[in-house]
């Protein structure tokens, strides 16, 4: 995305499993900073009867729907989980509807910044979609230690879940600005409102590729 004057600064926001991303973006959106989460974008666009899902039924049968017309999203979960191939097929059906109505919602945005919280911003290619990306850091130990505890799983499961994203070092690499979640909520939400005042600031300043932050530096 090329910025212009005048046009809302677009934040992309995204983090790897457990990293705590939800918890940073419900901060953002208690500050009253417009945020669109992909993942509501990604149900939107194959609601039952949207051209998108019955795309998906054509690739990949009508067992992929449920009796009410809806997607079984868990039989298409298990379908390209571990078939990177088909991965790309749905990808190719899902991305371009969610990228016109992600644009769309950005243009319609009139603040000084608004957000894209896309959790495979790198995988998915979507860069493009905004003018900075800022990464909710965790080392992998930490992501481990956390998925077990939250959704009660073995330590293979929980490795096999990261293992399906983009790196650490991957994400780390394309990022403007880093949050390293490792501290409270309250010192997350303390580095939450100081990337506040620099977006609004540089927003005002139409200088979208300022120096960027890390809140505070990285945990390797």
């Amino acid at each position: 995305m090329v910025f212009t004057a005048g046009k809302t600064l677009t934040i992309g926001l995204t983090g790897g499993v457990a990293s705590g991303k939800s918890l940073v973006q419900a901060a953002f959106e208690s500050l009253g900073v417009p945020v669109l989460d992909a993942d509501h974008v990604a149900r939107a666009v194959v609601a039952a009867g949207t051209p998108a899902l019955a795309q998906i039924a054509d690739q990949f049968g009508a067992e992929m729907l449920q009796a009410d017309g809806t997607l079984n999203r868990r039989k298409m979960r298990e379908r390209v989980f571990n078939d990177p191939q088909a991965r790309q097929q749905l990808e190719r059906i899902t991305h371009p509807p969610m990228r016109g109505a992600m644009r769309d919602w950005c243009a319609a945005q009139q603040t000084p910044y608004c957000m894209l919280s896309v959790a495979i911003l790198v995988e998915a290619g979507m860069q493009d979609m905004v003018d900075r990306i800022l990464v909710v850091d965790a080392p992998e130990a930490v992501q481990l230690s956390r998925l077990q505890s939250r959704d009660h799983i073995t330590a293979e499961l929980a490795k096999a879940m990261l293992a399906a994203q983009a790196t650490r070092a991957q994400r780390l690499a394309v990022a403007d600005d880093v949050l390293a979640n490792v501290g409270t909520p309250s010192e997350t939400m303390a580095s939450v409102t100081q990337l506040h005042a620099f977006y609004i600031d540089i927003a005002r300043r139409n200088a979208p590729r300022a120096p960027g932050l890390r809140l505070p530096p990285p945990v390797i």
